[in-house]
């Protein structure tokens, strides 16, 4: 028997306090709303700015990494100030301490990621990019990627929310952005942007997964969760998390993972490790048949990879 949320026992709801942060959590909450029948009164979202958010001109790789997106939510789950935080995983650390349980996964939105460009600019793919074109990201896959696609591209620095990142590329900080489709989709901008094939863009490791963590101790928070977790979304993800840490590497890596689920029921890992550059790589990809299966294909990749990208995976 579930103990359940009141009114007057609400259950805290961490989360960054970005917008879209604030949609997800919005989520994870009528999802436990729905499962469980409970009122919006018997949950409480409770935001948070991060440091990530705080720090807009410099690459998080220099300050911190992914720990800097959930510092703030740690501290709190740890201190019993909230109950559950939620996360856009693609932001959370693949190794994660031990007192906190990753015990839900919403059901993955689209992975891939969308190209948006200035006014004036009708490129809908990478390749119709004009020569010498900037395109502004944080990201060491997103910028491997485009250099290995198109190397007379250059690539800048662009951080900031989605908004921030919009209003960058309007007022001409850069030519064009990758932004995920996932995030687009869940702020209402169905139009912003064109899906990029990921064939060509191969996504990041939980790309379009919301995850919900609780305290590894907190068994009614744990049993509240099982019933939102969506399964296929955690079993593929759960494989690309794997390959992330096997292969190692940090925030500087470039590296691209997507777990899919084919028509015959089973599970499609496939994966990119790059230089910096793009200009090297090593790509591969398996079918999922035990746990294992990710660090395999990970040691495989650094096996067959060029010393450039091999030393950026090293640990």
């Amino acid at each position: 028997m579930i103990d359940l949320p009141t009114s007057d026992h609400p259950l805290r709801i961490g989360t960054r306090a970005s917008p879209l942060a604030m949609a997800q959590a919005h989520m994870a909450m009528a999802a436990l709303m729905a499962s469980h029948g409970l009122p919006a009164e018997a949950l409480d979202i409770v935001p948070m700015t991060a440091t990530g958010d705080r720090i807009q001109d410099r690459a998080l790789a220099e300050v911190g990494g992914k720990a800097l997106w959930t510092r703030e939510l740690d501290a709190a789950l740890d201190a019993g100030t909230i109950d559950v935080a939620v996360h856009s995983l693609k932001d959370v650390e693949t190794l994660r301490d031990a007192r906190f349980f990753l015990g839900a996964m919403l059901e993955r939105a689209d992975p891939r990621d969308r190209l948006v460009v200035r006014e004036g600019i009708g490129a809908t793919t990478i390749a119709d990019l004009p020569p010498g074109a900037r395109l502004g990201t944080s990201s060491p896959r997103r910028a491997a990627q485009v250099k290995r696609l198109r190397p007379d591209l250059d690539t800048v620095l662009l951080r900031g929310n989605v908004a921030t990142r919009l209003a960058k590329i309007a007022g001409g900080d850069a030519d064009a952005t990758l932004l995920a489709a996932a995030g687009l989709d869940r702020l209402g901008m169905h139009d912003v942007g064109v899906v990029q094939d990921a064939a060509l863009l191969l996504p990041a490791a939980s790309q379009g997964a919301i995850g919900i963590e609780c305290r590894a101790d907190d068994a009614g928070a744990i049993a509240l969760l099982a019933a939102v977790d969506y399964a296929p979304t955690h079993g593929a993800v759960a494989a690309e998390r794997a390959f992330l840490a096997a292969v190692g590497g940090d925030c500087r890596s470039p590296v691209a993972a997507h777990a899919f689920w084919q028509e015959d029921g089973a599970l499609r890992l496939a994966a990119e490790i790059f230089s910096e550059d793009g200009a090297e790589h090593a790509a591969g990809h398996i079918v999922v048949t035990g746990p294992d299966m990710p660090a395999a294909l990970a040691r495989r990749l650094l096996a067959e990879a060029p010393d450039s990208v091999r030393a950026l995976f090293a640990r």
